[in-house]
């Protein structure tokens, strides 16, 4: 079975293609600048890659174009559309009721609608890629994966916020979590690694990118998280705050006038390595600054590195122990000297890098960084959540499909 993946996004449509038989990506590309000009690309392994720009005035035209593209004589891989057996989709937010992925009916997607007003910056594209995929391919089931659905056995006290206990009641306030795709599969892949079952280790996982979170799973199940009720809580991220005093928020809107929108937007994309460097929200760049002797952004990375040794340490305290500590995404699975100087500083709770494993290891390759003597495993696990999700999709279109009995 081949299954398509698609990621949508306010004006952009990622894909991939997988042949589950083989479990490898036959075609992967990007349609951008939805509803302004609209460039497509296509890479195939082993032939060059494709780029085309034209008019592309909605998510429709975007799938279209990429249904076209692929099963092109000259460019595409698949001899008829036909050959896709199902369509996996990325949704950030399932709220409360999609906690495991799902194949989307017309229920599935009303919810999804009405739950808009707790993701609204990812629900509203997500829902339009939905839309135009399930017009232009109705025959084949669509697959609903969900970033979120990875916290749903969380405790009660993992993820009620001690407000009002009505908030959560009538405005479903309360803790989420986020990148559970990619959480998965790392822990999934750590696992895997070490020759062990999920069930008899303890995990802390570091997603590390412009957006971070870490969590913690505990004999295969997530049990806590960095972020929340939004992308926003936890960690400082490229351009977020992560968690601060929320005060100083309300301080901040009386102080210099601003609207909701408008704190909102310095929070989200006026903060974080940006805010406090000054320089950039790109770790890369914030380093490099750094070690010209630029004193914010050398404040900017220990802020950073705070925050993640603190979860880390916290997690470990909330599970009792720890066996095997995971960095993945872009600065987790790219930046050694990131990974360095976190990694120094918790030797308390049995990690011990080898510098030079960490060191020589090619930027986004799997890394086994732990030294002689130390207690947990320390990894460095390029991340697929596309892979993830087809996955998921493939399982779920095969039970559609299986003959009754």
């Amino acid at each position: 079975m081949k299954i398509l993946v698609i990621n949508a996004g306010s004006s952009s449509l990622k894909y991939q293609v997988f042949d589950m038989s083989t479990g490898k990506v036959t075609a992967k590309g990007l349609c951008d600048r939805i509803g302004i000009d609209g460039v497509v690309t296509l890479k195939r392994p082993g032939r060059p890659p494709y780029r085309e720009e034209l008019p592309l005035r909605n998510h429709e035209d975007a799938v279209s174009l990429v249904l076209r593209l692929l099963t092109d004589p000259v460019v595409g891989v698949l001899a008829d559309i036909a050959e896709l057996g199902a369509v996996g989709h990325r949704v950030a937010h399932g709220g409360e009721k999609l906690n495991k992925s799902t194949v989307l009916t017309e229920t599935e997607l009303q919810y999804l609608r009405d739950i808009i007003p707790l993701n609204p910056l990812h629900g509203p594209p997500v829902i339009k890629g939905l839309d135009a995929c399930r017009l232009l391919l109705p025959n084949v089931p669509h697959v609903g994966v969900f970033d979120t659905s990875f916290y749903s056995e969380m405790a009660p006290h993992s993820y009620i916020y001690p407000l009002p206990y009505e908030f959560y009641e009538k405005y479903h306030v309360r803790r989420y979590g986020f990148h559970g795709t990619s959480h998965r599969y790392v822990s999934m892949k750590a696992a895997e690694y070490l020759g062990r079952s999920p069930q008899e280790l303890k995990m802390i996982t570091c997603h590390l990118g412009n957006g971070s979170s870490i969590s913690a799973i505990d004999r295969g199940v997530c049990v806590d998280t960095s972020m929340g009720f939004t992308p926003q809580e936890g960690l400082p991220m490229g351009t977020r705050s992560g968690s601060i005093d929320p005060t100083v928020v309300t301080y901040l809107i009386r102080q210099l006038g601003l609207t909701p929108d408008e704190m909102d937007d310095i929070l989200n994309r006026k903060s974080g390595l940006l805010g406090v460097s000054g320089i950039s929200s790109d770790c890369r760049e914030v380093m490099m600054a750094e070690e010209r002797g630029d004193v914010k952004s050398k404040l900017a990375m220990e802020i950073l590195e705070h925050y993640i040794v603190k979860i880390i340490g916290s997690y470990a305290a909330e599970m009792n122990g720890l066996d095997v500590l995971v960095f993945t995404a872009g600065i987790g699975e790219n930046d050694a000297e990131v990974r360095a100087r976190i990694c120094r500083r918790l030797g308390f709770f049995g990690v011990k890098i080898d510098d030079a494993a960490n060191m020589a290891t090619p930027r986004g390759h799997f890394c086994d960084m732990t030294a002689a003597g130390a207690t947990v495993k320390a990894l460095s696990i390029p991340t697929d959540e596309e892979y993830m999700i087809a996955l998921d999709t493939y399982a779920l279109a095969s039970k559609l499909s299986a003959p009754a009995r």
